[in-house]
């Protein structure tokens, strides 16, 4: 029988109201969550590792480094199959995307938890970490980089994003749609991903700032960036990959300290592309030397070029966002 790892890692997963305050914490410890998957001795054997009870908004880039550090170790094992991380949802397609892009592993690795506190009905944790660990010891599942297991739909890290506040399947790819399924305790996949660029970082060197855009905006966000000596930019621009004018001469001053700047649109689907000529217009942009990345999230794309600049190995950041990973082959 296979061994999985099992990190509890916090969230609303681990969470229970406490009547005092009449709100969710931090309450149940990972054999609590364990013990209400009943069954699951029949398909793996568990390890569990309580690696932190953080809400997913406390979570920084420094404790996902800590993270892909402690997962690595585990995959290296021999006797370890796969590998299931809970997290909180609000910041989970980060830290999955994390490590995503700096584990390099064929093992299977997933990340889960909960959109409803064990306090409410319908309490989905013990759901979703049977279906993960099903996925975990699935062949099929292996070499498909970390993967997000939630309602019984697996995503890709590097596609997935957090389109819902509250409904138990508030993960979806745009675009695409989920890779696969679990449906009877068996993982059904639909389509594969490309396999994309694993960075080696030991250490978070540089951070980068994430600015949307909205009309009417100005450059004063991009020289308080500057200023405060962030070493990135993700622009989160109108539509196709256009800002209002007034940003130009702010995204001019950013290029030519070196700073790199990569655009992705705010909009939800769709892709930017260098479309319009105007001032501010994606061709313009394309033309001064900023990157597109296509068809990614503003935060998740902040990810990607934080890693990056972070990598122990001299990368070439053009060559980074040349290529799109959400990209796929049907």
């Amino acid at each position: 029988m296979k061994k999985v790892a099992v990190v509890f890692n916090g969230g609303t997963i681990s969470m229970k109201v406490d009547e005092r305050i009449k709100a969710a914490v931090p309450s149940l410890t990972g054999e609590e969550i364990m013990s209400m998957v009943t069954g699951i001795e029949n398909y793996a054997n568990i390890e569990s590792y309580s690696f932190s009870s953080k809400p997913s908004p406390h979570m920084t880039i420094e404790n996902m480094l800590e993270l892909s550090k402690f997962i690595r170790e585990l995959v290296d094992r021999d006797d370890i199959d796969g590998v299931v991380l809970t997290h909180g949802t609000d910041t989970l397609e980060e830290t999955a995307y994390f490590l995503d892009l700096t584990i390099d592993t064929e093992k299977v690795i997933v990340v889960t938890g909960a959109m409803r506190s064990s306090s409410e009905l319908g309490y989905d944790g013990p759901f979703n970490l049977a279906t993960s660990i099903c996925t975990a010891i699935s062949d099929d599942a292996k070499g498909r980089g970390v993967l997000v297991c939630f309602n019984g739909e697996l995503n890709s890290a590097a596609e997935v994003t957090k389109v819902n506040s509250m409904a138990l399947n508030a993960f979806k790819t745009p675009n695409f749609g989920p890779i696969g399924i679990v449906d009877n305790n068996k993982v059904f996949f639909y389509r594969n991903t490309i396999k994309h660029k694993v960075y080696h970082v030991e250490s978070i060197r540089e951070d980068v700032a994430l600015i949307k855009c909205v009309a009417g905006m100005t450059s004063d966000f991009i020289d308080f960036v500057i200023d405060k000596g962030y070493k990135g930019i993700v622009i989160e621009a109108l539509g196709r990959g256009n800002v209002p004018p007034e940003m130009v001469m702010g995204i001019k001053r950013v290029l030519r300290k070196n700073i790199p700047v990569v655009v992705v649109s705010r909009c939800f689907e769709g892709r930017v592309h260098e479309s319009y000529g105007y001032e501010g217009g994606g061709k313009m942009l394309k033309d001064l030397g900023v990157f597109f990345e296509e068809s990614m999230p503003g935060q998740k794309a902040r990810i990607k070029l934080i890693v990056a600049l972070s990598s122990e190995k001299a990368i070439d950041i053009k060559e980074s966002f040349k290529k799109n990973i959400n990209d796929t082959n049907n």
